[in-house]
C-alpha cells in the first residue's frame, strides 16, 4: 500500500504544472440578483498559495503523516477553486484513511471518485472500495463495486476476492452454475480457498448435481487432513457431505457422515437434529428416540427446534407408544404455546425497525456478558434469529463500524479536526441504518417463525388425531385379547439406572455434564401389532 500511495502522489504532485500548462480561461460574470456579479474563480496558478497548501497535503501523504494529510486534503476537497482536482485529492484522501483503517469513511471517498467519473482515477478507486466493502462485510458497499468493476481491470493478486464476492451475489440471485464457476476460480492459496469450495458444493448441491456436489465437499475435507478434528472448515465439510447424502436418499451413508461430527463443535447439535431425520427416514426409531433424548436436554434449552418434538412424537406414534406422545405432545404446546403468543404481541405493538433491532441487542449481551439483561422475546428466538446468515453478516458489519468509531473516539486530536467530525458523523449514520437493515431482517424471521408455528399447532393437531385414534384400536385389540406383553428388548441384561419410564437408559448417574450429552439409548421395542 505505501509503495502505491507514493507512486500514486509522485504522478500528483507533477499534476499542477501540466495544469498550469492549459491556457487559463476567465469566466464571464454572472449577474446576482442583488446586481452585483459573482465572479468564478480563475483556476490558481502554479505557486499560488492554494496550489502549495495541495502539494503540502500531498507531501504529507507521502511522508506516512496520514492524519494530518487527510485533514488537510478534506478540506482542500471541498474547496469550489479545486473542482477539477477533486477525483484525486478525495482518492489520496480514501487511502490514507484506509491507512488509518477507516474503511467505512474511505468507502466513501471512492464512492465519490467513482461517481465523478474521472477516468485517470476510477479503476482505482473502483479497486480500493471492493477491498474496503470486504473488510467491512458491507452487502451495499459491495454490491455497488461489483457492479462497477472489469475483472480485466482487477489487478490479479485481488482477484480471488471479487471471484468469491461475485459468486456470493450470484448465489443469492439463484444463479447457481455461475456462482459454482465463480466460486471454481479462487485459487488454493487464497484466504477465500476454504469458503469458496464450500460455496461451491452449496451452489451444485441448489443445481440438484449432487454427486459433482459431494465430490466437492470431500476435497474440501481433504485439504483439512491435518486440521485439528474441531477445525471449523473441516466440521462444515463433514456436515455437508451428510447433506448431500441426505438429498442423495442414501439414509445409512447420511447417518454415518453425521456422526463423524464431533461432539464437542457446535455444529454438533445441527448434526444430531439432521442425523435424527435420516434415521426416521432409515426406520431406525430405537436410534432417532436416543437422539432426541440429547436434543430435549436441559443444555438445549434455549434453542429454538419446534419440529424435533413433533417429530419426536411422530417416532412414538410409529411404535404405537402413545404415552408418551401425549407426554411430548403437550411439551411442545407448553413449549411454543407462549413463545407463538410473545412474537405474536410483539410483532403487533411495534412497527419502528429500531425495536426489533433493540432485542436482538440485548440478545447479544446475554449471550456475551449479562445474563440478566430483560428480555419482551424468548431468548431461544432471538438466539435462532441472530443465528441467521443476513443477521450475522450485519452484526458483523455493525461491530466493524463500532471498532471504527471507537478508534476515532481514542483520538480526540484526530477526532476534533474536520475530518474526524466527518468520519464520526459518517460511522453514526451508517451505524443507524446497518442497525434499521438488522430490525427490518428481525422482523421479517419473526413473521415467518409465527406462520411457522401456526403450521407446526396444525400438523400437532393432526397427530394428535392420530394419536387418539391409536389408543382407541389399542383398546379394541385389549378387549380381544389381543394386546403385545409389555416385555422390553434387552430387559434381561442388568443396567442399575433408568431413566423413569423404564426403557430410556442413561449410563451415568446423579448430575449431568456436558460431555455426557449423547450417551442415551433407547431399549424399548414398538408396541403395534
Amino acid at each position: 500500500m505505501r509503495k502505491f500511495i507514493t507512486t500514486i502522489l509522485a504522478v500528483g504532485i507533477l499534476a499542477p504544472a501540466a495544469y498550469a500548462a492549459q491556457p487559463v480561461r476567465r469566466a464571464a460574470p454572472q449577474q446576482r440578483r442583488g446586481g452585483s456579479p459573482s465572479v468564478v474563480a480563475a483556476p490558481q496558478a502554479k505557486n499560488s498559495p492554494l496550489r502549495q497548501q495541495v502539494n503540502q497535503a500531498l507531501a504529507l501523504a507521502k511522508g506516512g503523516q496520514y492524519e494530518a494529510a487527510s485533514n488537510a486534503l478534506f478540506q482542500l476537497a471541498r474547496r469550489s477553486e479545486l473542482q477539477a482536482e477533486r477525483p484525486q485529492l478525495k482518492y489520496v484522501l480514501g487511502l490514507m484513511l484506509m491507512e488509518m483503517k477507516l474503511n467505512q469513511v474511505a468507502a466513501f471517498q471512492f464512492v465519490d471518485v467513482i461517481r465523478m467519473g474521472n477516468s485517470r482515477y476510477v479503476k482505482n478507486a473502483i479497486e480500493k472500495l471492493s477491498i474496503v466493502a470486504d473488510n467491512l462485510g458491507d452487502d451495499t458497499l459491495l454490491n455497488y463495486a461489483v457492479s462497477k468493476v472489469d475483472l480485466n481491470d482487477f489487478p490479479a493478486g485481488s482477484r480471488d476476492m471479487l471471484y468469491f464476492r461475485i459468486g456470493e451475489i450470484k448465489m443469492k440471485s439463484r444463479e447457481f452454475a455461475k456462482a459454482a464457476e465463480l466460486f471454481s476460480k479462487v485459487s488454493s492459496g487464497s484466504r477465500y480457498y476454504n469458503q469458496a469450495l464450500f460455496q461451491r458444493g452449496l451452489a451444485e448441491l441448489e443445481g440438484n448435481q449432487v454427486d459433482m456436489a459431494l465430490q466437492t465437499f470431500q476435497a474440501l475435507l481433504a485439504s483439512r487432513d491435518n486440521a485439528p478434528v474441531t477445525d471449523t472448515n473441516r466440521v462444515a465439510a463433514q456436515i455437508a457431505i451428510a447433506r448431500a447424502l441426505y438429498q442423495k436418499q442414501d439414509w445409512d451413508g447420511a447417518i454415518e457422515a453425521y456422526a463423524q461430527v464431533p461432539r464437542d463443535h457446535f455444529l454438533w447439535h445441527d448434526a444430531l437434529f439432521e442425523s435424527s431425520w435420516a434415521m426416521l427416514r432409515a426406520a431406525r426409531f430405537r436410534s432417532v428416540l436416543s437422539n432426541f433424548q440429547s436434543l430435549h436436554s436441559s443444555y438445549y434449552d434455549d434453542f429454538y427446534i419446534p419440529e424435533s418434538l413433533l417429530l419426536r412424537s411422530i417416532v412414538y406414534l410409529y411404535i404405537c407408544k402413545y404415552d408418551e406422545m401425549e407426554k411430548v405432545l403437550s411439551l411442545f404446546e407448553n413449549t411454543y404455546g407462549p413463545v407463538r403468543a410473545k412474537i405474536g404481541d410483539f410483532i403487533r405493538a411495534n412497527t419502528d425497525a429500531m425495536e426489533y433491532y433493540v432485542e436482538i441487542e440485548k440478545g447479544q449481551q446475554i449471550k456475551k456478558t449479562d445474563k440478566n439483561v430483560p428480555l419482551r422475546l424468548p431468548y431461544n428466538v432471538i438466539k435462532s434469529i441472530s443465528e441467521e446468515g443476513n443477521v450475522k453478516r450485519s452484526l458483523y458489519y455493525i461491530k466493524r463500524l463500532n471498532d471504527e468509531k471507537a478508534k476515532i473516539d481514542a483520538n480526540p486530536g484526530f477526532r476534533n479536526t474536520p475530518v474526524g467530525q466527518y468520519a464520526l458523523k459518517v460511522v453514526n449514520n451508517r451505524q443507524r441504518n446497518a442497525k434499521l437493515a438488522v430490525g427490518d431482517m428481525a422482523k421479517a424471521h419473526m413473521l415467518n417463525m409465527r406462520v411457522e408455528l401456526r403450521d407446526l399447532y396444525e400438523q400437532a393437531g393432526f397427530i394428535r388425531y392420530e394419536m387418539i385414534n391409536g389408543k382407541k384400536e389399542g383398546l379394541k385389540m385389549k378387549l380381544a385379547g389381543k394386546d403385545l406383553p409389555a416385555e422390553q428388548i434387552d430387559d434381561k441384561i442388568d443396567r442399575t439406572f433408568y431413566v423413569q419410564n423404564g426403557y430410556e437408559y442413561y449410563p451415568f448417574q446423579g448430575e449431568y455434564w456436558l460431555d455426557e450429552i449423547g450417551n442415551y439409548h433407547y431399549l424399548g421395542k414398538q408396541s403395534c401389532e
